[in-house]
């Protein structure tokens, strides 16, 4: 078989503040942007990249979730449990600072973990948890 990923899907609740993190402070291309208010679609993905892609979605817009669910995807996006995504890059100390210039909710400064990875992590405007991984 030949797959690949092509497109993975994080919640949002302010599309506004969700396009600027991950094109203003990540550097993401936006791929498309559809829809009006808050019930957004908005693709985004690496400049070089044009088969991978992040979809920022409204969590509960699906006809089939419930109002229950709902509020159980709006009280775990509130306390960052409901989303997360790892990315990668060769310049971690670089992207950290330029992450964290943009006031992007520093969750974890540049790190050796014991388990043989750099890595840092943020979170974005919808409380999803942005791990950021050092390529050696």
């Amino acid at each position: 078989m030949d797959i690949t990923i092509h497109t993975s899907a994080l919640p949002h609740n302010d599309p506004d503040a969700s396009l600027a993190f991950y094109r203003d402070a990540l550097g993401f291309e936006v791929r498309s942007d559809v829809g009006q208010g808050r019930m957004r679609w908005i693709t985004v993905g690496p400049a070089g990249q044009p088969d991978t892609s992040i979809l920022l979605a409204p969590p509960a817009a699906d006809p089939g979730v419930t109002e229950d669910e709902r509020r159980t995807i709006t009280e775990m996006m509130a306390k960052g449990t409901y989303g997360w995504i790892l990315l990668a890059t060769r310049d971690l100390d670089g992207t950290f600072q330029k992450v964290q210039a943009g006031d992007a909710e520093v969750v974890q400064e540049p790190t050796e973990q014991p388990y043989g990875i750099r890595d840092c992590a943020f979170r974005d405007p919808a409380g999803n948890m942005v791990r950021i991984q050092e390529l050696r």
